[in-house]
């Protein structure tokens, strides 16, 4: 494999806070959980809020690249009272995923 777990970490990560809009800031609120290769060619990264059960699923291809079609997951459908703690950006960002994502 032409990528290493910490490079696909980062790469997701990127990724993910840039499309979501989230301030240099406000990133430290964002972790990776997990990170696994699937075959040869990419991983399945997860990113999440330290404390909250929602995350993100990513994948990262070795090419470097990110698949933008990432899903989010949360067991919260709506709901933002567990968010009054975090920054603007971080708590928009989860409010807008659990209206819109999926639900488990």
């Amino acid at each position: 494999m032409d990528i290493t777990t910490a490079e696909a970490e980062a790469l997701a990560i990127d990724f993910l806070m840039t499309d979501l809009d989230i301030p240099e800031d406000d990133r430290e609120w964002f972790s990776v959980l997990s990170a696994r290769p699937i075959g040869e060619s990419w991983y399945v990264v997860e990113i999440g809020v330290e404390g909250l059960p929602d995350k993100w699923v990513l994948q990262v291809y070795d090419t470097k690249e990110c698949d933008p079609n990432y899903t989010f997951v949360s067991p919260i459908k709506e709901g933002t009272s567990d968010l009054d703690a975090m920054p603007e950006s971080v708590a928009q960002a989860l409010a807008t995923e659990r209206t819109n994502g999926a639900v488990v």
